[in-house]
């Protein structure tokens, strides 16, 4: 196992739509522990293969919700549902997102409360899992990366301009832009 490192904002992978898993063999098998490792060592709640330079459709993720129930899987070639958005301005409080491929950084933006993820395990068995809530959102955020997706490019205008001043002031945007979780401390 290893941890791999993060592609930030700006390099092609993060920026194009994944290809689909044709097989799950010791290479995917190898691929998935090296992104929970890196996911928990940066640490996130989920970490999409686009964001280690990998364009699959795959994506891990862990976290434990309010009443104590561990949630931690991979989502394979997953399919996703989600219920429509509550029309409104997102609440800075409680709708606070953040991304590892823009580290550091946090923003609000609206999301669907609720959504059901299918998808394969390593195993190679289809699940379903109806998820809520911060679940919910984690799935949405995932999915995205394999879409070639990220969450800036779903805030609104202001919000957008702040994300350009500070890829501008960081040097991101470019291809190749990376970063080591557990050596590079580009959280804050």
């Amino acid at each position: 196992m290893a941890v791999l490192p993060i592609r930030i904002t700006g390099d092609p992978a993060l920026h194009a739509p994944a290809s689909p898993v044709e097989q799950i063999d010791d290479e995917i098998r190898a691929l998935v522990r090296d992104l929970y490792e890196t996911m928990d060592a940066a640490p996130g709640v989920g970490l999409a293969a686009p964001q280690v330079g990998v364009p699959l459709r795959l994506f891990t993720f862990g976290w434990t919700d309010e009443d104590g129930r561990a949630w931690r899987g991979v989502a394979i070639n997953p399919e996703l549902w989600i219920s429509p958005p509550v029309p409104g301005m997102p609440d800075e409080d409680d709708e606070s997102e953040g991304c590892l491929s823009f580290p550091g950084e946090r923003f609000a933006l609206r999301r669907a409360e609720r959504a059901i993820l299918r998808a394969t395990d390593l195993d190679g068995e289809r699940y379903e899992i109806e998820a809520e809530g911060w679940l919910a959102r984690i799935f949405q955020h995932e999915y995205d990366h394999l879409d070639g997706v990220l969450y800036m490019d779903r805030l609104d205008d202001h919000d957008q301009r702040i994300v350009q001043k500070i890829t501008r002031k960081r040097g991101w945007g470019r291809p190749g832009a990376q970063w080591m979780p557990g050596v590079d401390d580009l959280e804050g």
